[in-house]
């Protein structure tokens, strides 16, 4: 889909932490609808209720607003918003391995699995 001007995309963000949850407030800050989707039901539960477990300055008043405008919401739900996305990135935890230190991507093929 090609957005110009006006136009607005579907964007579901997988992983709601400081990668996701920032990205997606500032795109729907954009003009863009955005799904944040995690399986921490806690997390989703907390910003559902307008509680953001990060701090990043100003990302409250980001959120809030764009919540407030309905370009911005939150899911446990991967299937049903994946569906819906023009667009899906996958920000989701890349710990360090045990013993090499490389980044852990079994979080990243499991998202990509469950896209599929």
């Amino acid at each position: 889909m090609a957005v110009s001007g006006n136009e607005s995309m579907r964007i579901v963000m997988i992983g709601s932490g400081y990668v996701g949850l920032v990205s997606g407030a500032c795109l729907a800050d954009f003009g863009h609808h955005v799904t944040c989707v995690d399986k921490s039901a806690a997390k989703i539960d907390a910003l559902e209720a307008g509680k953001v477990p990060i701090f990043e300055p100003g990302l409250d008043n980001i959120i809030e607003h764009n919540r407030n405008a309905g370009r911005l919401d939150f899911s446990k739900e991967l299937a049903t918003s994946v569906a819906n996305a023009d667009v899906v990135f996958i920000a989701v935890g890349t710990p360090s391995r045990r013993g090499d230190g490389h980044a852990d991507l079994s979080y990243v093929y499991a998202a990509a699995r469950e896209i599929a």
